[in-house]
């Protein structure tokens, strides 16, 4: 196929010997598959802002580390170059996110590297050679099902310890190759420490692979891996190898509304003398008169 604009450096660099096909195009990016020497690789072209449907959120953001100083100021005032800087920020995100996944063990696809908005990484196939397909396009059975789901569990955990959260995990980013799901798509990932949304979308990840397995293993439609897991790395007690139930202890305490109520009532009565206060100073220390 003739080559794309955006790819054309990599194949004049020697990244790329040729583009084979284009796998897909998605709200913020087009893959191509491309062979490299004797394999075939993927070819991630992200797209440019304006052209990209999908919202650089702030609650995805927050909590991201910038360690150069000018160019976090820089960001933070939406200067021209910040604006630059952070589009390049969230760029890159993926690319380290999948350097970090995949030297904590979780089953992501492999990098190859990052050049002007193109990220080279492994091609997932599946057990015949073919482009893997996604886990949302595969008819599983009961034993798949439980299979898959506690492998998925498995590197979310350790995605957790590495400090990282998915942020969009479904049947849609994830991918089934010859050995089981392998998680892709990280442009959004979340920082677990340091943003204040992070439980949130832990648990919506967790419960968008429970609700997906759970209709081909019902059983899963009752666990509560997220809460589990969450409490866990709350607790310092969260390890790469750590084995969940499912279960978690809801706090299952009801308020007493009438201790609750004694609060409020407390409240205004100090509220109320404190306003009292207040004009009883005023009667005491009235204002000098103003000069016409």
């Amino acid at each position: 196929m003739k080559i794309p604009k955006r790819l054309q450096p990599l194949v004049d660099d020697g990244m790329i010997d040729d583009v084979v096909m284009q796998l897909m195009s998605g709200k913020e990016a087009q893959v191509y598959v491309v062979r490299c020497g004797d394999e075939e690789r993927c070819a991630k072209v992200f797209k440019e802002a304006k052209q990209r449907s999908f919202k650089q959120a702030v609650q995805y953001q927050e909590g991201r580390k910038e360690r150069n100083s000018r160019r976090a100021r820089a960001m933070a005032k939406k200067t021209r170059y910040g604006q630059k800087e952070q589009e390049q920020a969230w760029l890159t995100a993926e690319v380290d996110a999948l350097y970090r996944l995949a030297a904590a063990d979780v089953r992501v696809p492999k990098p190859y590297g990052f050049v002007d908005g193109v990220l080279l990484m492994e091609m997932i196939t599946d057990a015949e050679g073919v482009v893997a397909p996604r886990l949302g396009d595969v008819t599983l059975t009961h034993e798949q099902a439980l299979r898959y789901h506690a492998k998925v569990i498995q590197d979310v955990i350790r995605m957790l310890c590495a400090g990282l959260i998915h942020g969009d995990l479904s049947e849609f980013n994830v991918l089934v190759d010859g050995e089981g799901p392998v998680i892709i798509d990280l442009p959004q990932a979340v920082d677990a420490a340091g943003n204040n949304s992070a439980a949130a979308m832990l648990y919506r990840d967790v419960n968008n692979m429970r609700d997906y397995f759970g209709r081909f293993a019902p059983e899963l439609l009752s666990t509560h891996y997220g809460k589990e897991m969450w409490a866990l790395y709350e607790s310092g007690e969260l390890h790469p190898d750590s084995k969940l139930t499912g279960h978690f202890d809801f706090d299952t305490h009801i308020a007493d509304v009438d201790e609750l109520m004694e609060v409020i009532d407390d409240a205004k009565e100090e509220e109320a003398e404190r306003q009292a206060r207040m004009r009883d100073d005023e009667e005491d220390y009235p204002e000098p008169p103003q000069p016409y």
